[in-house]
């Protein structure tokens, strides 16, 4: 893993995700090395995902004069990249960032693969307006190693929502993208799952294959109204809330 510290000019950026006024990405690249990420189409990144971490060594200090002049709206943290990658671990850019937020109480949405996020809820549930999100994209975890190899396992996953949802902090899981392959005959399971957690709410998305992304051409053309048909029973089985970014 190629680890560099940079220095960067802007904190916030415009978000146009549904809900979010705000990006706020404290690395650039990812450990996790999902090879189904849109990030790198997205930043127009031609190094190998997965095998470098920019570290936004100054980002806390020019979040804290940004939010001096900028007008308060809600904060997505790790729209292109995961907050909690394991590179967090160490350089706490993640978290020295939340604190800052908190300072100005500015609504905040975290979506991340990692339990480390666990490590946060001290600041994280002293904020007047948030929500924990986490990627499960199948409760096979042979498939999630192939698939996102580095993220953190299935069932850490599960078990830090539990905690989350218990200490009163909105939840929510993003099944996304649907891949045949990787959610094979789970789907049904763990959607039991995420209903017995009472998670507040499922988003699930189709696989958007895009430039550069290599081993998805036989995906094209797949009927994915089967499987949001399929996830819309199941939810109103459940009673889950849910959905569809199709």
């Amino acid at each position: 893993m190629i680890v560099n510290e940079i220095i960067v000019k802007t904190a916030l950026s415009r978000s146009s995700l549904p809900d979010l006024v705000y990006a706020l990405n404290p690395y650039r690249g990812c450990e996790h090395a999902c090879i189904y990420c849109y990030a790198p189409s997205v930043l127009h990144e031609r190094r190998q995902w997965g095998e470098f971490v920019d570290v936004k060594a100054n980002l806390p200090d020019i979040l804290r004069k940004e939010i001096e002049h900028k007008e308060k709206g809600a904060v997505g943290i790790g729209t292109v990249t995961d907050a909690y990658q394991p590179i967090e671990k160490k350089y706490k850019i993640t978290r020295k960032c939340l604190e800052i937020l908190l300072g100005k109480d500015w609504p905040i949405t975290i979506q991340t693969k990692s339990d480390l996020v666990l490590r946060d809820l001290d600041i994280i549930e002293r904020f007047s307006e948030k929500d924990i999100g986490f990627t499960i994209t199948t409760l096979d975890e042979n498939a999630s190693r192939t698939f996102e190899p580095h993220a953190s396992p299935i069932e850490r996953r599960l078990n830090a929502l539990k905690i989350i949802k218990e200490r009163g902090i909105s939840t929510w899981v993003f099944l996304g993208p649907v891949i045949p392959e990787l959610l094979g005959d789970t789907l049904g399971d763990l959607i039991k799952k995420l209903s017995e957690i009472k998670i507040d709410r499922l988003l699930y998305d189709k696989l958007n294959i895009k430039p550069g992304m290599k081993g998805f051409q036989q995906y094209e053309g797949t009927d994915y109204g089967i499987y949001e048909k399929r996830i819309k029973e199941l939810c109103e089985d459940y009673g889950l809330a849910c959905k569809s970014a199709f």
